[in-house]
């Protein structure tokens, strides 16, 4: 498992148009990407663009680090709030907040423990009362902080050092591990996430393969449990997963339990839809997250996760308006996506 990174084509290379946006009669943005959907028996449904691109997953793949938590037993005791917060990248509000305090408190840590870093809130509520009581954000305002958490429960089992976002601490290797391991390959290399803990590289396709993993997932082993565990957390609390008016929040709400869907930084996006027995995942190649909402919508839609009448889904895929509500526009699948 070498950390040096091997000679691949650009995440560019081979990208095709998935998203459009509209205005009048005129294209005036293109967004370009990939996208695979997987079975969990390994096949490949569809796909656009690369399977083969190599991506930094980002925070899609938090399911991913929160399997050796519950399979090495540290997370046995845990709700279903708790590895929905594992799961997250939250919008630091109270309820997120207040949650992952509780949780490090139940494990004699502090907000201090945490390596995720300091982050103002994305929730206003919480970034207008730190305003008001000339509060600064902490660690727990972090959108990672539940994974964080999460890390802490695990390395309080293994035994491992405080630092535990080190590539060579036991937690990370256990996640390394487990990420090759439902991805079914070796990761070539790693980059320093936002919140400081290694992000292995995978191919889009392997990704998928991840997460049509969890979506076949049963009561086979202890594996396969604790991704029904995951999955079923999210779907369960879409508002702990991100927050009021954000993409993983709203469409899980809308879907109500079909799927469970994660969004990673740089416009990659992934879901898991259990009826189907699929995994989804797709990254735009400009990192354009208004384009990864808008091509995950289409792809729910697509599989049957998602009805395409639901008001949520015209929040992220078809007509565009301005202030005064007046249609300017659309957001559309390009020709031969979706």
């Amino acid at each position: 498992m070498s950390d040096k990174m091997p000679t691949f084509g650009t995440v560019d290379d081979g990208a095709v148009p998935l998203i459009e946006l509209w205005r009048g009669d005129l294209l005036e943005s293109l967004h370009r990407g990939h996208a695979v959907v997987m079975r969990d028996t390994g096949e490949m449904v569809e796909a656009w663009g690369r399977a083969d691109a190599l991506i930094y997953p980002r925070s899609s793949c938090k399911m991913v680090q929160a399997l050796p938590l519950l399979e090495s037993g540290a997370g046995r005791d845990l709700g279903p709030e708790h590895l929905a917060l594992a799961c997250a990248s939250h919008q630091g509000g109270a309820a997120h907040v207040s949650r992952v305090s509780r949780w490090l408190a139940d494990l004699g840590l502090t907000e201090a423990d945490l390596r995720c870093g300091c982050q103002d809130p994305q929730d206003k509520p919480e970034r207008d009362r730190l305003i008001r009581n000339d509060a600064a954000p902490c660690q727990l305002h972090n959108n990672c902080s539940g994974k964080h958490a999460g890390f802490l429960t695990l390395n309080r089992h293994l035994g491992g050092d405080a630092e535990y976002v080190e590539a060579a601490h036991p937690v990370q290797r256990s996640v390394r591990q487990a990420f090759e391991d439902v991805t079914g390959m070796d990761s070539p290399g790693y980059g320093i996430d936002g919140c400081s803990a290694p992000n292995f590289t995978t191919h889009l396709g392997a990704l998928a393969h991840a997460m049509a993993q969890f979506a076949g997932a049963g009561d086979t082993s202890a594996r396969s449990r604790a991704m029904v565990r995951l999955r079923e957390a999210m779907m369960a609390h879409p508002d702990l997963v991100a927050g009021e008016t954000r993409a993983c929040t709203d469409l899980m709400r809308a879907m109500d339990g079909r799927a469970a869907i994660k969004t990673g930084a740089e416009a990659v996006f992934v879901a898991i839809l259990p009826q189907a027995r699929l995994g989804i995942a797709l990254k735009i190649v400009d990192g354009g997250v208004r384009a990864a909402e808008a091509a995950i919508t289409a792809l729910l839609i697509r599989h049957g996760a998602l009805d395409a009448a639901h008001p949520v889904a015209a929040q992220y895929l078809g007509p565009t308006r301005n202030r005064r509500d007046i249609v300017t526009g659309d957001t559309r699948t390009a020709p031969g996506f979706a």
